[in-house]
């Protein structure tokens, strides 16, 4: 146990570090929201995928690798062909017209791409951001208290409050700048992490051992359309799996990264290194819990009473029983960095939403960027403490969520609202300010509609179910918004 508290000290420390290193970095508020757009491709590429990843990678898709076996390595090429499809393709375009418009948040880049002539766009697009980004932050403070928990037998809600606490005090120092040099950090812990038990039973197992083994134990594991083998049910699942890479297409946690980077120069290199470690990353994930789903269970087992629920405890578990101290103790940090890296960029992000759209832009227009900075760093603390209690409010509530449908919520709601107005507005001229409005509105409401009432209807909610929301809710918001700008365009 000493060993695992002074590997976390040593990671706690470099956090602060990094703070303090950044907060003399920081001197404006376009330093404090994307990094006085001078960030490296090595930066931002890691910083991208620390964010991407955060605990549903090292939670949530090592227990979707543990229950559904090769089924979901979908999950893994949904986010793969989302990652590709954003860096080679719209980075670039984002990137320049962004540096064109002077913009350093992403209401900002919507108001000067449709010259907005009202706040309504940038209102939406803030509200959005503010709520679906407290959801997804709750859900990553919830994965906080569960480490602390399963690894070190604290109390959750203590493990929560601590891990909160960590994020909060090295952010606010530093800003963005601190937060994408943390995801540097954070990011190479995560790789290694991901890369260390696949390696371990590459050199210690027989590996041909492995498929008859998961075929004894459940034959589902080694099918590939699942365990209702090729059916309209198991197609319908795989398409959300899928999918799910769509929220890499316009996410603005994601897009300000690009918005950062010093030049589209950076961006040809960078785009190799982000999806090189999404590959990496995700296959690893989905690998880990194959491999711990043959290593722990049997075929009399119950794979949620022996992993937990949604097999979330699967990475947890096989540390514990394969791995020394020392090296479990970089599990626990590898972890937390997935956490940490993305309550940290989401925080930042919230806070430009309340801080710079609403405050500065709409109720106070003469406020100079100068002013902005303490404010800001107030909105981030009190959106911090926001997220705290609402992930304590629905970790009293639901006891058996999953980490990973609780984060994908979060990121279906940002996705569906913000994804496919960015692609229309880099790929298609004629795409206008109601447009976008229209957009935005209904995916911002369909993903509620697509994830508790639509799921409910007789014979056809169980598709809708399967799917998920953010597929359903991308399509009807790309929709309404090219039918509302050619209704409305100007003759």
């Amino acid at each position: 146990m000493t060993a695992k508290y002074f590997v976390l000290f040593i990671y706690f420390l470099a956090l602060f570090g990094i703070g303090v290193f950044a907060a003399g970095k920081v001197k404006n508020i376009k330093d404090y929201y994307v990094g006085g757009k001078k960030l490296g491709f090595w930066v931002v590429a890691f910083s991208t995928r620390a964010t991407g990843a955060s605990a549903w990678v090292l939670l949530g898709l090592t227990g979707m690798g543990a229950i559904f076996g090769i089924y979901a390595y979908w999950v893994a090429l949904g986010t793969l062909l989302g990652e590709i499809i954003s860096w080679f393709f719209m980075a670039k375009p984002f990137k320049r017209l962004t540096d064109k418009y002077d913009s350093i948040t992403i209401p900002d880049y919507l108001e000067s791409r449709f010259k907005a002539t009202t706040h309504w766009l940038r209102g939406i697009a803030a509200t959005a951001l503010s709520l679906f980004v407290m959801i997804y932050v709750s859900a990553q403070i919830d994965a906080t208290g569960t480490a602390f928990e399963t690894f070190l037998g604290w109390n959750y809600f203590l493990g929560a409050v601590f891990g909160f606490l960590i994020v909060v005090a090295y952010m606010s120092f530093g800003g963005f700048v601190a937060v994408a040099w943390s995801d540097v950090f954070q990011g190479t812990i995560m790789l290694i992490g991901l890369l260390i038990i696949p390696a371990y039973f590459f050199f210690t197992e027989d590996i041909a051992e492995i498929a008859p083994s998961l075929r004894s134990i459940d034959p589902a594991l080694l099918n590939i359309w699942g365990s209702e083998g090729f059916t309209a049910e198991s197609i319908s699942k795989i398409i959300g799996f899928l999918m799910i890479g769509l929220g890499y297409l316009g996410s603005p946690q994601l897009f300000v990264r690009y918005m950062s980077i010093k030049d589209t120069a950076e961006i040809d290199i960078g785009k190799w290194v982000s999806v090189t470690l999404t590959l990496f990353m995700n296959v690893s994930a989905v690998t880990i819990g194959i491999l711990g789903r043959y290593y722990l269970t049997s075929p009399a087992d119950d794979p949620v009473m022996v992993l937990g629920n949604g097999g979330q405890s699967v990475l947890i578990l096989l540390v514990e029983v394969l791995m020394p101290n020392i090296i479990s103790g970089l599990y626990i940090a590898a972890i937390l960095a997935a956490i940490m890296s993305t309550i940290d960029s989401l925080l930042v992000l919230a806070s430009s939403a309340i801080s710079r759209d609403f405050y500065q832009k709409i109720f106070h227009p003469d406020l100079q960027d100068s002013q902005l900075s303490l404010f800001s760093k107030k909105v981030t603390l009190a959106l911090s403490f926001f997220a705290l209690l609402l992930a304590m409010v629905v970790a009293l509530i639901s006891p058996n969520r999953t980490i990973f449908w609780f984060v994908i919520f979060g990121w279906s709601g940002i996705a569906a609202t913000f994804c496919p107005v960015m692609i229309l507005s880099l790929f298609w001229k004629s795409f206008n300010e109601k447009g976008a409005i229209a957009s935005m509105i209904s995916g911002f409401l369909c993903v509620p509609l697509f994830k508790f009432a639509l799921p409910a209807l007789p014979e056809y909610g169980i598709y809708f179910q399967n799917m998920a929301e953010l597929f359903p809710s991308f399509i009807t918001s790309i929709f309404l918004g090219i039918v509302v700008s050619k209704l409305t365009a100007s003759k």
